[in-house]
């Protein structure tokens, strides 16, 4: 399904039709609406490519949720564990 956005709104942006779907595709990838991957083929860009238009707008590569940060706490506390564990021995 193409998306038609016209010159008229192009030229109001200041974007050019290239611009215009870079700035869809990071801002998608931004949300977690797209992978890099798929982000990329958006713009025609492997993935470094797109990370570094990611990197140029100050979008982090991997972006870290509260659900991350549960899973990463719940995993020290597991190490902090086995390692008093280890200590008794």
């Amino acid at each position: 399904m193409p998306l038609v956005i016209s010159d008229e709104v192009l030229r109001a942006a200041h974007l050019t039709e290239r611009e215009a779907m870079l700035e869809f595709a990071c801002r998608l990838f931004e949300a977690g609406r797209l992978s890099l991957g798929h982000a990329g083929k958006i713009v025609g860009l492997d993935e470094i490519e797109m990370e570094k238009e990611l990197a140029a707008r100050e979008i982090p590569r991997y972006q870290y949720t509260s659900e991350k940060l549960k899973t990463d706490l719940q995993s020290l506390r597991k190490l902090e564990g086995w390692r008093d564990e280890g200590n008794h021995q």
